[in-house]
């Protein structure tokens, strides 16, 4: 099976730079159609789905190769080298920052620069350090995932979203969980969720962008200061956004954020 079939990949744009978008839990590139056409006009844009979301192969799917984030990050490589794609700027929002991070930090050379939206190192609250979550917490979390994945979804997914206010973005983001395969997501939550990799984070020379939502019940704001603080060269950009979906509940101050980085002005498409 091929690489770009196994990750459903999609190339946008223009031949220029590549600007490369990993998706979250529970989500699949669709998730990205408010920011990605924004950056065609000077990008080569390419989406994705990760194995077991969206138009992925749900036959690609081995609990060995995606036991670790590394597994996901391999399959970010495999792609860059399908496509020959250098110099890249690598999207990733929650989890798929810390992909990216992995990524990075076993081909430095392919990428340009990160932009990582809400991104957390490590879900666990140890010593000093405030994840967000304890060790009961998650397990309890993973327990009610593992009896009831489509009712923890409907649950889960408005608490996530943020935007009470805005309650087809809960719904949305409800709908895109219920579509990943149970027992894939189910895998995966727990690989997110008991994932550590604040050790990576000073090893990190690619220039980075943290984007740290408002009130982001997943990753908080002093998480996303912490993967400021310890990565070096990094820019933390505090949004007004709240949630942990920027891209869809926010996906202008993201585009605007991102141009700042970058020192581009994009072609806004988004509301």
């Amino acid at each position: 099976m091929g690489t770009l079939a196994r990750n459903n990949v999609k190339v946008w744009g223009t031949d220029g730079q590549p600007m490369l978008f990993s998706h979250g839990f529970g989500c699949d590139q669709n998730m990205w159609r408010f920011v990605a056409p924004a950056f065609e006009g000077g990008y080569r844009t390419v989406l994705f789905d990760h194995v077991g979301a969206g138009g992925s192969e749900l036959s690609a799917y081995d609990r060995t190769r995606y036991g670790t984030l590394q597994g996901y990050a391999d399959d970010v490589l495999e792609i860059c080298h399908e496509l020959r794609l250098e110099q890249v700027v690598f999207v990733g929002h929650s989890v798929s920052a810390m992909i990216g991070v992995l990524a990075a930090l076993k081909e430095p050379e392919r990428f340009d620069k990160l932009v990582l939206i809400g991104p957390s190192p490590c879900y666990l609250n140890e010593g000093e350090y405030a994840g967000g979550f304890s060790l009961t917490d998650i397990e309890q979390m993973l327990e009610s995932l593992d009896e009831n994945y489509l009712g923890w979804s409907s649950t889960m997914a408005p608490v996530i979203m943020g935007n009470p206010d805005r309650p087809e973005l809960g719904e949305e983001l409800t709908n895109s969980f219920c579509r990943t395969h149970p027992e894939i997501a189910k895998h995966f939550a727990r690989v997110t969720f008991l994932s550590d990799n604040r050790a990576d984070l000073p090893k990190v020379r690619t220039r980075s962008l943290v984007l740290q939502c408002s009130n982001d019940p997943i990753a908080a704001q002093v998480v996303g200061e912490y993967v400021h603080r310890h990565l070096a060269g990094s820019e933390l950009v505090l949004m007004k956004a709240t949630g942990h979906c920027p891209n869809l509940s926010a996906p202008a101050e993201t585009i605007a954020a991102m141009e700042t980085f970058l020192g581009i002005r994009a072609n806004r498409v988004a509301s």
